[in-house]
């Protein structure tokens, strides 16, 4: 049984998510937890006080987050009447990312999918403020859905590495999974330097190969380039379906996650992306 986390706003591109993650997970018997958070803007300077006013207030947006996220409910099982899969909506008077948290640990959470853009429909912007919280922070992977992407079942994965990073299966799990559910290749992309790799490096891609031997998978090596161009031309020349990187202190995602505005250097993939947390290993 899996157990899956789905923020929504109520958006299109919050439902598009949904859409996604029940097809993505068609074959298997999984928990849905819908999420949604509210806080009235009456409050965000009232607690600041201690001082909490207008209680009924908090009442009638709790009425109807609980309401959308019924409503919700009934509409995702209208349009994908799946019997192995159970919904369960959760309401919380919190910010996103607390109750993300939360959520996380209690119910061991396996996985987050959420659109990319939130309410705003910004279609230049790839991801938007709460999914680059929700990635920077969460201890679990997370799968981020454009707006808009009609549905491929993901025969494809493409799997940038530097070879830095210690792989383990606890690591990898998630992709794992969804390469066996739909008899995935995984490519791997490693753009060469000038250099040679190290020892410590070729042990990395020795282990990586050790724990992707029970699926298919093939490594490639590009010449020397920026990276985001690398995963760009390899995309469309392997016709990729997912997107799969590791966010670690040192790597091109966290150092992405840096830039004020992510759009400004070109990171646009039209595809799914899930994002594995290192601190997956400890």
């Amino acid at each position: 049984m899996k157990n899956i986390l789905i923020p929504t706003d109520f958006s299109d591109n919050a439902y598009g998510a949904i859409s996604y993650a029940v097809r993505l997970l068609k074959s298997e018997d999984c928990t849905f937890y819908l999420l949604h958070t509210y806080t009235p803007a009456i409050y965000q300077s009232e607690y600041l006080l201690h001082s909490p006013g207008q209680l009924g207030l908090g009442d009638i947006y709790r009425t109807d987050s609980e309401k959308r996220l019924e409503e919700l409910k009934s509409k995702i099982v209208t349009d994908y009447n799946n019997p192995k899969h159970n919904f369960i909506t959760y309401s919380a008077f919190s910010v996103l990312m607390e109750a993300i948290d939360e959520l996380v640990e209690s119910k061991k959470i396996d996985l987050i999918i959420m659109g990319t853009q939130g309410a705003t429909g910004a279609k230049e912007i790839f991801l938007g403020s709460s999914t680059v919280h929700t990635i920077k922070r969460a201890k679990c992977p997370v799968l981020a859905i454009p707006f808009n992407y009609n549905f491929e079942i993901p025969k494809k994965i493409l799997f940038p590495t530097d070879y830095e990073i210690d792989y383990s299966l606890a690591l990898l799990k998630e992709v794992l999974f969804i390469s066996a559910i739909h008899r995935s290749t995984i490519d791997i992309m490693h753009v060469c330097t000038s250099y040679e790799l190290n020892d410590k490096e070729i042990r990395n891609k020795s282990k990586l190969a050790d724990l992707l031997s029970g699926t298919k998978h093939k490594f490639h090596e590009l010449p020397d380039q920026g990276i985001i161009e690398a995963i760009n031309s390899i995309q469309l020349e392997q016709h990729s379906q997912l997107l799969v990187m590791v966010k670690n202190k040192h790597s091109f995602l966290e150092n992405l996650f840096l830039k004020p505005v992510i759009n400004q250097i070109g990171f646009h993939t039209s595809i799914p992306f899930l994002v594995l947390p290192y601190q997956l290993l400890g």
